[in-house]
């Protein structure tokens, strides 16, 4: 069985999980942190997560051109989440 036909079991699960679980709390996280909220360590430990599942998952979004749209998109969000963490601790620093 070629690498590809094993890649869609797998991303149908990355897919299901992203969708259910990690863009819903990414997506609430970025709410928070418009509000001025600051990054709690348990939000830190999620988004490391988030940034070390696309780093394992990277030569798997190689292999298929289709997903590299919506990963441009999902780490755009993250960047924001990050810059957004950022100025917040900045500004309750001040």
């Amino acid at each position: 069985m070629s690498e590809v036909s094993n890649d869609h079991g797998i991303l149908a699960a990355l897919s299901q999980r992203f969708i259910e679980q990690r863009l819903p709390k990414l997506e609430r996280l970025k709410e928070r942190l418009d509000q001025g909220e600051v990054l709690t360590d348990d939000d830190i430990t999620f988004l490391k997560q988030v940034l070390d599942d696309a780093h394992t998952n990277k030569a798997l979004i190689e292999r298929h051109p289709e997903l590299q749209a919506t990963s441009g998109r999902i780490m755009h969000l993250y960047k924001e989440i990050m810059d957004k963490a950022l100025e917040n601790e900045n500004n309750s620093q001040s």
